[in-house]
């Protein structure tokens, strides 16, 4: 069974079954994602708020998640740990799967 996450959601490609999520499928794939990153410096206007980063970076608040899954080691707590002057990677593009 499909789940049923929208598109922008880090669930959207896993499956569902009568009541939970099977195996996490991340959408993160060559299709969606560059293989580039770069690293930046959280300025002051993104303070614990990766969703307006997310926003300016990619048209879409709903993928903040993308920061968490590439600075795991960093971001234990996404969004307390969000913070002004910490240095993160993120993806140079991301494409939303199902949008152009």
């Amino acid at each position: 069974m499909a789940s049923n996450y929208k598109s922008s959601s880090n669930y959207a490609s896993t499956a569902l079954n009568k009541k939970y999520l099977e195996v996490y499928k991340p959408p993160l794939t060559r299709d969606t994602l560059s293989d580039e990153t770069r690293t930046i410096e959280i300025p002051n206007k993104y303070d614990r708020r990766p969703d307006l980063l997310a926003h300016d970076l990619y048209g879409n608040n709903r993928v903040w998640w993308l920061f968490a899954h590439y600075n795991r080691e960093v971001l234990k707590d996404p969004l307390n740990d969000f913070r002004a002057g910490l240095h993160i990677v993120v993806p140079k593009k991301f494409r939303i799967p199902g949008t152009r």
